[in-house]
């Protein structure tokens, strides 16, 4: 996803006394972008309850075979998540300098929120290939089917939100991020909070709760 569509729609333009106003503002006092994302989050949200209400009902049913319950590393899914949440904080770091009309802190917070997130994914992978060492693939039993489908969905939600802040870094390093359009990483933020958020939930449910 380009960051520069979302630009365009997110300037804001100065009235006759100076003033600062967004013509694209809907009735709720929102830009439209914002409000799409607000939509598309909340839909999300239907999509991911959906996912982790299917892994609560199929999380036993291992056909007799190995579930992904039983090989689970959870100090390195922890420390995994950890580097995720991790992310939020340089998230806000981010849109804060670019607010404040710091072109290069803002690079660096977000160059750094990406590289955070690709250390998530990257021991994403790292899980996935134990796990199918050990027996447990997509295909092995509805447990893993569901495992699988579940955190696999969450990141690629967060790789799309890595090339999402690269576009930002990207737009930044050409000068056309600016304090006038901070709006955009505002945007972006929300998206990368969610998924943030959303991981919660999942690491809960998944790792925490355990089997019955």
């Amino acid at each position: 996803m380009s960051a520069e569509p979302l630009m365009a729609e997110v300037d804001h333009a100065v009235d006759a006394d100076g003033h600062d106003h967004d013509p694209h503002a809907t009735t709720t006092g929102l830009s439209h972008t914002k409000l799409a994302m607000w939509v598309f989050l909340g839909s999300e949200c239907l999509l991911f309850g959906g996912l982790i209400s299917t892994y609560l009902l199929y999380k036993t049913r291992g056909n007799g075979r190995t579930l992904p319950t039983d090989v689970f590393d959870i100090p390195f899914t922890s420390v995994s998540s950890f580097v995720l949440l991790m992310s939020s904080l340089t998230m806000v770091l981010a849109l804060s300098a670019v607010s404040r009309g710091e072109p290069e802190a803002g690079r660096t917070w977000l160059l750094a929120t990406a590289l955070l997130g690709g250390v998530f994914v990257g021991g994403q992978v790292y899980e996935f290939t134990a796990f199918v060492r050990e027996g447990v693939a997509f295909t092995t039993n509805p447990a893993s089917s569901a495992f699988f489908t579940l955190t696999g969905f969450h990141g690629v939600h967060v790789s799309l939100g890595i090339v999402m802040l690269m576009s930002l870094f990207v737009a930044s390093l050409k000068g056309k991020l600016t304090q006038r359009n901070s709006e955009t990483v505002e945007i972006v933020g929300l998206y990368w909070h969610f998924v943030d958020i959303v991981w919660i939930f999942i690491f809960t449910v998944i790792y925490l709760i355990p089997a019955d």
